[in-house]
């Protein structure tokens, strides 16, 4: 499966989460890191949905980049 990830850059660090699975963020120092750190968070929380009997949910993210024309103040 392959899910939409939100990487910001948090103060002193890197946080990620996963639209499709409220509750599924991971930090990091790097973002190598938390890409690594979020992959393992999906894995688990996958798992974990599994075990409980619930469905796992069908990635349904989009993620689109808008050109925008940044008007001077």
């Amino acid at each position: 499966m392959r899910y939409a990830v939100v990487i910001e850059q948090a103060q002193g660090n890197y946080s990620a989460y996963v639209p499709d699975l409220p509750g599924c963020v991971a930090t990091g120092s790097t973002v190598e890191d938390v890409e690594r750190e979020i992959r393992e968070a999906i894995e688990f929380h996958l798992c974990g949905l599994r075990e409980e009997g619930l469905g796992v949910p069908a990635p349904s993210s989009r993620v689109e980049y808008v050109d925008v024309v940044a008007s001077p103040e």
